[in-house]
């Protein structure tokens, strides 16, 4: 019985092996590529600094730009400052819009972290850019569609972006060449926990 189990098993690993060969095989293209993180579940900016990390670790260059946040300090902030102070950084710095209940002035900055985001997507030093929460700023009409698309069709080839928040639009989904959709099933909020520091900031 239990070489039948084993002569089974490697039957089907081999099967596998194989068509995760011809899969590879088949990747021919080298380019890099957009990413959207999407969802209501907790993960979408963690999965994007796991990347970013993945980046740094190679002695690549990175820029993040992260929208809505600010505020208050996370984790990455404090690690990616104290550690790699040369890279780009920048945080729209208002907080949530529930926060501001400011439109005009949430717009203004908006735009000014935006000329941002466009810098590291025009520069062809920079291999990995963030766009942390950039999904709110078409949702809310912050942002044109067609300039952040433009933006990121026209950044140099090799240039790969990851943008992170709900949501985003069918445009920017086209663009994508990977998109996950994090579901929310529970979470720990909910049930009156407090965001933990290290996990949730």
């Amino acid at each position: 019985m239990t070489v039948d189990k084993n002569s089974k098993h490697k039957a089907t690993q081999q099967k596998l092996k194989e068509q995760v060969d011809k899969g590879i095989a088949a990747a021919t293209e080298q380019r890099g590529v957009c990413i959207l993180l999407t969802g209501d579940g907790k993960g979408k900016s963690s999965s994007a600094f796991g990347m970013v990390m993945r980046s740094l670790g190679y002695g690549q260059k990175v820029g993040i730009i992260q929208f809505i946040k600010g505020e208050q300090l996370s984790g990455e902030e404090i690690f990616i400052k104290d550690n790699y102070p040369e890279l780009p950084f920048y945080q729209m710095g208002t907080g949530f819009t529930w926060e501001t209940q400011d439109r005009e002035s949430d717009i203004c900055a908006a735009l000014t972290t935006w000329e941002e985001a466009e810098k590291l997507l025009k520069n062809p030093e920079i291999n990995l850019v963030v766009l942390d929460e950039l999904t709110y700023m078409l949702a809310f009409d912050y942002l044109q569609e067609s300039t952040i698309i433009n933006a990121i069709q026209q950044r140099p080839s090799h240039q790969s972006v990851v943008i992170t928040g709900r949501g985003g639009g069918s445009a920017l989904r086209d663009i994508a060449d990977t998109v996950a959709e994090i579901k929310n099933i529970k979470h720990a909020y909910e049930n009156g926990i407090q965001a933990q520091k290290g996990v949730d900031f």
